[in-house]
């Protein structure tokens, strides 16, 4: 007999359905899949061995459907989030910036570009004090991080508007927060197909240089800080010295760059000096 953990518990295979699991394994490898045999068992897990719905999945994955939307969720920093093909796929290094904002106490923030919501709930989750706002261009995002609101109880501390950056904004913020998209028109076509193929583009790029975005947000976010606020941005590894350089044209003081856990440039963060 074969088993293994996932899905909170324990599955203990007959001989077929572990040969099943062995060719699901070999056929993601084939596909690319780095991971294979953890994700042929989350799969397996996800549908609870039905045989019918696993072969499905497995032959999505293997397409590069990403994982997350066969799953439906993705775990991001403490919390499972709800995650569909209207929003961007949470990842690990942007948990870089969520940790980053929490170094400090704030009040309240505004999370610009809100997408699934994890930003956003994930510093509300761990601020039980704070307040915020998330705001999105996209209604079917919109959507989805209400889901996750209700699912993680912040109702009475999140608000999400409809909003293009800045325009239905207001009020002031302790800390403004954003993941922008900031992938350059010109890098589209070297992206995982899971992402290129399956990602919102109005999430991952600005048909551009990949900087429009945060001129539009270091201009406007001095109107929505109070004194000594921040804004904090995710930024591509390259990014670090424009953005930079955005940030204290706009009036911010000493920007510093945020590093993920591979070393790798991952946002900047600037104070208002007001």
């Amino acid at each position: 007999m074969n088993g293994f953990f996932a899905g909170g518990r324990y599955w203990d295979l007959t001989a077929d359905e572990a040969v099943s699991l062995d060719r699901a394994r070999a056929r993601l490898m084939a596909a690319g899949i780095a991971d294979a045999g953890h994700e042929s068992r989350l799969i397996w897990a996800h549908v609870a061995g039905d045989a019918a719905r696993f072969a499905a999945l497995v032959a999505q994955r293997a397409a590069r459907a990403p994982l997350s939307h066969l799953l439906g969720y993705r775990d991001f920093y403490n919390h499972r989030f709800v995650v569909t093909p209207d929003v961007l796929d949470p990842r690990p290094d942007t948990e870089s910036i969520v940790a980053a904002a929490l170094d400090q106490p704030f009040a309240t923030v505004l999370d610009l570009g809100t997408g699934s919501g994890c930003i956003l709930l994930s510093l509300l989750a761990e601020m039980p004090q704070a307040k915020g706002v998330g705001v999105d261009i996209s209604d079917a995002a919109l959507a989805v991080a209400m889901q996750n609101r209700t699912a993680l109880g912040l109702g009475q501390r999140a608000a999400f508007v409809r909003s293009d950056w800045f325009a239905d904004v207001t009020g002031t913020f302790d800390l403004i927060i954003s993941n922008p998209p900031y992938i350059a028109a010109a890098e589209m076509a070297a992206l995982q197909p899971e992402v290129r193929l399956h990602e919102p583009h109005m999430a991952l790029t600005d048909h551009a240089d990949g900087l429009s975005c945060y001129r539009i947000i270091t201009a406007g976010a001095s109107a929505h800080l109070a004194q000594g606020g921040r804004l904090i941005v995710e930024i591509g590894h390259s990014q670090a010295a424009d953005v930079s350089a955005l940030f204290i044209a706009a009036g911010f003081a000493d920007p510093i760059v945020i590093r993920d856990l591979d070393g790798r440039d991952r946002g900047v963060a600037g104070w208002w000096r007001g």
